[in-house]
């Protein structure tokens, strides 16, 4: 045995290093324990207070679905939240497809360091200055009215970085000599990137849509500056909630069902980029 294998060799005499100890492992899976009760519980808290008689308590407690009822006879949300879905779904289209463009080069690039922090800075950049910068630029340069198109301008520019981020864990990871068998056996381009790289590519693909409609659906502050008299449903949320205590009930129905369809939507995204990026 080698002078270095025995240094390396653990004697029973050595001490665990404090990192090691095992009193870290429960401090670890306890603190993990915590930060999961201080995510979850608020939610759940507001589902409970959405199906209580007097959620403005601040304590569930006789439960009724009358806030529920209120929220479905009204019409007043419908048009915010139809503005979102679709603003929604444009964002995470567009933001899915540039991604791709931009993610199949990147692996190529000598440097593309330089490059990914030009995209990633941006998510560091304080939505308050964003969104003014936005508003400058969508009226000066673009010369776009205050509305629907601005809002959604502003959403891709925050949308995109997540998007590239989300498409690069697949693009990074990805085979090029099988490009290179696909075309030495004389496939096109174009039958190169339909039968190996997209299937492969696919869970980077629509995990980075489903981001970029969720961070579009979700967006206020950027949104603020940009709507002009279009109203999101987040600001139809934050005007309602500001000008009217009596429409906070409503709001907390209307939440609690916006978190019931995007939870699933945020976990199919998530094991599609990884549970099924795996097994691929």
């Amino acid at each position: 045995m080698s002078d270095l294998s025995v240094l390396s060799s653990p004697t029973p005499d050595t001490k665990l290093e404090i990192s090691f100890r095992p009193i870290w492992k429960s401090v670890g899976k306890w603190l993990g324990l915590a930060m999961l009760g201080l995510i979850y519980f608020p939610l759940l808290w507001l589902v409970l207070l959405s199906i209580s008689r007097d959620p403005l308590s601040g304590i569930p407690g006789a439960f009724s679905l009358e806030h529920y009822r209120a929220l479905f006879a009204s019409d007043a949300w419908h048009m915010p939240m139809v503005a979102s879905v679709v603003i929604g779904l444009i964002i995470g289209l567009v933001s899915a497809v540039t991604a791709t463009i931009i993610g199949r080069a990147v692996p190529k690039m000598r440097r593309p360091g330089r490059l990914l922090a030009m995209f990633v800075l941006p998510l560091f950049v304080p939505g308050m200055s964003m969104g003014a910068a936005l508003f400058i630029f969508a009226r000066s340069v673009l010369g776009l009215d205050l509305g629907f198109w601005s809002i959604a301008v502003g959403h891709y520019v925050w949308a995109l970085p997540y998007a590239l981020l989300i498409v690069l864990v697949v693009t990074l990871r990805f085979d090029q000599s099988l490009i290179e068998a696909g075309r030495d056996l004389g496939a096109s381009d174009w039958q190169v990137f339909r039968d190996i790289e997209f299937p492969i590519l696919m869970p980077g693909i629509v995990s980075a849509g489903l981001f970029g409609f969720l961070m579009s659906f979700n967006e206020v502050m950027r949104t603020i500056f940009l709507r002009g008299t279009t109203e999101t449903m987040p600001v139809w949320n934050w005007v309602q909630a500001a000008a009217q205590q009596s429409q906070v009930p409503i709001i907390f129905s209307l939440s609690s069902i916006i978190l019931v369809l995007t939870l699933p939507l945020l976990g199919g995204a998530f094991w599609l980029l990884f549970a099924r990026l795996n097994k691929t």
